[in-house]
C-alpha cells in the first residue's frame, strides 16, 4: 500500500451521510492569527451563514477563534469535502478582499468527528463555544463575540 501523505490518509475512509451531526475543525496556514481582527472572523461567520442558506449544512454551533474555527453542523446536502473546500474557498476570497491580504488562508485538510444523535449535542455546542474561555481569551463566553449556537 502507498504510504500517502498524512492529509491523504486522513481522507481514506472518509464517508459523509446527509442528516448526520459533524464537528469540523480547520486551521489557518502556518497557524497565522488573522481572526484577532473580529472583523476578518465575522466573515467567516458568514459563510457559515452562507452555507446554511444555500442548504448545504445547518449551523449548530460554531466559534471562530484566531487561528482556527470549530463548526458543529448537520449535513444536508453533498459531502464534507466539498462542503469545506467551499467554505474554505469562499471565505479565503473575502478574507483577503478586506485585508489586502494575498494567498492561501487555510491549512490544507481539516479534522472532522461524526456524532450519534443520541450524543448530548448542547453538551457539544457548549465544548465548541467555550474555547476562547478555555483558550484564556476571555473571563466569560458572551465576551467573545465570535460564536453561536442554537441552544446558548
Amino acid at each position: 500500500m502507498p504510504d500517502f501523505p498524512a492529509s491523504h490518509r486522513l481522507r481514506r475512509g472518509r464517508y459523509a451521510e446527509p442528516n448526520r451531526i459533524y464537528l469540523l475543525t480547520t486551521n489557518t496556514l502556518g497557524r497565522e492569527p488573522v481572526f484577532k481582527d473580529f472583523s476578518l472572523g465575522r466573515l467567516i461567520e458568514g459563510q457559515f451563514r452562507y452555507a446554511q442558506n444555500q442548504g448545504w449544512a445547518k449551523s449548530l454551533a460554531w466559534v471562530v477563534m484566531p487561528d482556527h474555527f470549530h463548526w458543529l453542523i448537520e449535513l444536508q446536502q453533498g459531502t464534507l469535502s466539498e462542503l469545506m473546500q467551499k467554505t474554505k474557498s469562499l471565505s479565503t476570497r473575502a478574507v483577503n478582499m478586506s485585508s489586502g491580504r494575498k494567498g492561501s488562508l487555510w491549512q490544507q485538510g481539516y479534522h472532522d468527528r461524526a456524532l450519534r444523535r443520541d450524543e448530548d449535542l448542547v453538551k457539544f455546542a457548549h465544548y465548541v463555544v467555550a474555547n476562547p474561555l478555555r483558550a484564556g481569551l476571555v473571563e466569560r463566553i458572551g465576551d467573545y463575540p465570535l460564536w453561536d449556537a442554537i441552544w446558548i
